[in-house]
């Protein structure tokens, strides 16, 4: 670990902060408030996220882009998202179905993904960098994973706001789309259409003889 440079330590840090995610995101409500522990949870994906734009941004402004580092840094991306996607379809019953889906399209992604990035590396002496549009996806997917955690936590501070107003109790409108839908949509689609792009750019280099 000393030998490692700081973007490949902070890549590292983001991969050890998602088993301390599953930790709080699968404890049950009878131990720990359901609110605080969606704020919690939000809190350590959105940690790790700001680890996964600083390593890249440090190692591109003190020239320390390494092989290990082009590798790491999607493989801990995709544990990150993979493994918070798990935490919202356990605690979110609501969009249990949503998240099914976009656990299937994210897994099916990134396992088309990972295979194109082996199979085209190896023998060729070529390692893959995640492209503009894979960054893009991951931050659209990060999106929407913050906001499936803290919407439900800022209703509730808003209801409770709102109560203390009004003294009487609210209830939070039901006839509009939550903005979680929109979001998780919206980095599904991006899911697949960088993954399309990804595999079309890369294409060239597959050999059908070997």
């Amino acid at each position: 670990m000393s030998k490692m440079n700081l973007p490949n330590k902070l890549t590292v840090l983001r991969l050890c902060l998602v088993p301390v995610l599953l930790v709080f995101g699968f404890l049950p409500e009878s131990w720990i408030n359901p609110m605080l522990s969606n704020f919690i949870c939000a809190v350590l994906f959105i940690g790790t996220s700001v680890t996964d734009m600083l390593d890249g941004k440090i190692a591109r402004k003190r020239g320390l882009i390494t092989d290990f580092g082009k590798f790491l840094d999607p493989v801990a991306d995709k544990f990150m998202v993979i493994g918070a996607l798990f935490v919202l379809l356990y605690r979110f019953e609501n969009l249990r179905l949503l998240m099914i889906i976009a656990l299937i399209i994210v897994v099916f992604r990134e396992l088309a993904v990972t295979s194109m990035r082996l199979v085209v590396s190896t023998g060729q002496n070529i390692v893959i960098a995640a492209n503009k549009l894979g960054k893009l996806k991951t931050v659209l997917q990060i999106v929407a994973i913050s906001t499936v955690f803290l919407e439900p936590v800022v209703q509730h501070i808003a209801m409770e706001i709102g109560k203390m107003i009004t003294g009487r109790p609210l209830a939070w409108r039901t006839d509009i789309i939550p903005l979680s839908w929109i979001t998780v949509i919206l980095s599904l689609v991006l899911t697949v259409w960088s993954g399309v792009a990804y595999i079309k750019s890369y294409w060239k280099y597959l050999d059908p003889q070997k």
